[in-house]
């Protein structure tokens, strides 16, 4: 199976890069950071327009008619910049909830932990529900607590009661979220490297210090294979394949960020650098439409169904 880029892919994803750099670049970041993570609905609406929302819907319905390996590259994008608001969910419901696809809607789904979700006794918790128009798989929008989140452009409410986790999207929501995951690995790795190359100590970058360069490879290393099999998993669509991208994609966002930061060191733990948002969000991420523990799970369930039928032989 080929899994190399076509050179209209190659197109979209470089299309949608610039895009991003020139809408949502590092002042639109920070200024999103200082509204506390309140959705840029003028943004949201320019997502619609381009059909960012509308990607996979056929062309009679008013989509683009793209699958799902284009839109693990737009998605991948996504995350590189740091895009906010439930990008997913908003995709996921293009084609059922008006104005999703254009963007005129704002949908959030309930995707955090799984069927059972966080938030403990009181309820669950859903993502950037306050700027929500609708809920996916929910017939009307829920009114919530808001909570403290890790992540200052995730805000989070808690909802009472158990929800619904929307289960017919689950797959395709794990491997965009896997996406998003390994477009922030990715970005990481670039702004590792970039510190590497200017920070200077003892007369030298300090990229030229053995340990640095190993923590940058590994980096690289892991960002490559999350981002392979998320790639992998979009052409084949096997759930233990979008199990397996997600995990791998989790960790590597995750992972990631932390050596990001000890590449910055003293520097990255400020306010001012753009490295802590990265790791906030991935652990946010980790916990949406498929955490590492039902991965794991599921993973393991594939393994045992292969193996009963050669120990029954």
């Amino acid at each position: 199976m080929d899994f190399r880029l076509t050179e209209e892919q190659q197109d979209l994803r470089a299309g949608v890069r610039d895009l991003l750099a020139g809408r949502y670049g590092r002042e639109a970041l920070r200024a999103s950071v200082d509204a506390g993570g309140a959705l840029d609905r003028g943004l949201w609406r320019e997502l619609g327009e381009t059909g960012f929302f509308a990607l996979r819907l056929q062309e009679a319905d008013g989509g683009v008619g793209l699958g799902l390996p284009e839109a693990v590259l737009v998605f991948e994008e996504a995350g590189r910049a740091l895009l906010p608001g439930p990008l997913v969910a908003t995709h996921l419901a293009a084609g059922t909830v008006p104005g999703a696809a254009a963007g005129t809607a704002v949908v959030t789904a309930f995707d955090l932990g799984g069927p059972g979700g966080p938030g403990g006794p009181g309820g669950r918790l859903v993502a950037h529900l306050g700027d929500a128009d609708a809920v996916l798989g929910t017939p009307s929008l829920p009114s919530g607590e808001p909570v403290r989140s890790a992540d200052p452009l995730t805000p989070l409410h808690r909802v009472a009661g158990p929800g619904s986790a929307a289960a017919a999207y689950r797959d395709e929501g794990a491997l965009l979220t896997a996406a998003l995951q390994a477009g922030s690995a990715l970005r990481t790795v670039e702004l590792a490297v970039r510190y590497a190359q200017e920070r200077e100590q003892f007369g030298q970058p300090i990229g030229a210090f053995q340990a640095v360069k190993h923590l940058c490879a590994q980096m690289l290393v892991r960002a490559e294979v999350a981002r392979t099999a998320v790639y992998a998993a979009a052409v084949t669509v096997d759930p233990a394949e979008v199990a397996g991208a997600k995990l791998l994609a989790d960790e590597a966002a995750v992972r990631n960020a932390r050596d990001c930061l000890q590449v910055h060191g003293g520097m990255g733990f400020t306010w001012e650098a753009d490295v802590h948002l990265h790791l906030k969000r991935a652990w946010v991420r980790a916990e949406q439409w498929r955490t590492a523990g039902e991965a794991e799970e599921l993973l393991a369930g594939e393994l045992l169904a292969a193996e009963l039928p050669t120990a029954a032989q």
